[in-house]
């Protein structure tokens, strides 16, 4: 055809600048002729695995060199970004390595903003940043919640995005949250009312938690508990049907009412069942009253003597030494002291 070389004399490698044998492979890219052994990556001179390369500014490279020499790193994976590049937070990225460090969101786009050197997503951030001034976020509109919260299924929200079951007004932070009566199955709704209308329903409030009581109600102290609300004042353990004693409008167990306002065995520990032994300021069962050193056990005519503050039988107290002895007596008098029942 006109105007086509079609002879080897007029042809010649861009990389050597020689001729070509006859019958020799010859490799074309771009229009471009090279012999095989040529046509090499740039970088390493060694030749592309199944002819494949990359091309920047005229040179050819092998993939691992290319991305070397010009892909960036994840800077998550650490792995060659190929393709599109997230380029934030002072680093390059796979679009799916670029995530809330908070709850995990692809922020390729949906956007991010940038918090304490965090990449955060706009409801993490405004998380954040409620933590830090001590407010809530709104579950419903993620804005911050300048006043009391409602709460409702586990979730805080602005009290103005609900309106009451019954008469529709818009509710405050006293809104009460009730099971819906159509809804007592495992799909069960629970609903939400003003406070008006809540006492109209006649549903008790737990004393505790302020909110309604819908299962097992526990009446005491002249007010109604959550089961689960019920506890001692002292150790704040449920008494779940257990035995409560009261004084002074409080609750207590068996243990701490008597350790508070009754009598425990200074021994073991345990309320004082049947006689009682005092002496020393303390409480004694009858079984446990005994001397401190030989372990003999005392009754009422039984004569002590004290030694820090615990109780010490005559027949130990006359093997001390005489210096000893006379110290205990000028100390506390060197009277003896009998137990009364």
């Amino acid at each position: 055809m006109p105007g086509v070389v079609t002879s080897l004399d007029k042809m010649f490698c861009s990389r050597c600048g020689d001729g070509f044998e006859p019958h020799e492979k010859i490799v074309n890219s771009n229009g471009e002729l090279w012999h095989t052994q040529c046509f090499v990556c740039a970088q390493c001179f060694s030749i592309f695995p199944d002819g494949t390369f990359y091309e920047f500014e005229g040179r050819k490279y092998c993939e691992h060199d290319f991305h070397v020499l010009f892909a960036p790193c994840c800077g998550k994976c650490g792995e060659f970004v190929i393709g599109r590049v997230i380029k934030a937070m002072n680093a390059n990225w796979h679009p799916k390595c670029f995530r809330c460090e908070e709850c995990g969101k692809e922020l390729a786009d949906l956007g991010f903003i940038r918090h304490q050197g965090q990449a955060l997503c706009h409801d993490c951030r405004a998380l954040a940043r409620a933590a830090g001034t001590g407010k809530h976020i709104c579950h419903k509109c993620h804005g911050v919640i300048d006043d009391k919260p409602l709460r409702f299924r586990g979730e805080v929200y602005h009290p103005y995005h609900f309106n009451c079951t019954a008469c529709q007004v818009e509710l405050t932070s006293d809104a009460r949250e009730v099971k819906s009566r159509e809804g007592l199955t495992a799909n069960e709704v629970n609903e939400l009312y003003c406070l008006r209308c809540h006492d109209k329903m006649g549903i008790p409030i737990c004393g505790a938690c302020r909110r309604p009581i819908e299962e097992r109600v526990v009446t005491a102290l002249g007010k109604h508990w959550h089961v689960e609300h019920f506890v001692c004042a002292k150790c704040e353990k449920p008494f779940l049907g257990h035995r409560h004693y009261e004084k002074k409008g409080l609750a207590y167990c068996e243990t701490h009412y008597h350790q508070l306002f009754g009598n425990l065995c200074f021994v073991c520990n345990q309320v004082i069942g049947g006689d009682v032994f005092t002496a020393l300021n303390k409480a004694w069962c009858v079984h446990h009253f005994a001397c401190s050193v030989c372990d003999q056990k005392m009754n009422q005519k039984t004569k002590f003597y004290e030694l820090d503050l615990k109780p010490v039988c005559k027949k130990c107290y006359d093997k001390f030494p005489a210096e000893f002895r006379r110290r205990l007596r000028k100390a506390h008098e060197a009277t003896p002291k009998k137990v009364s029942a």
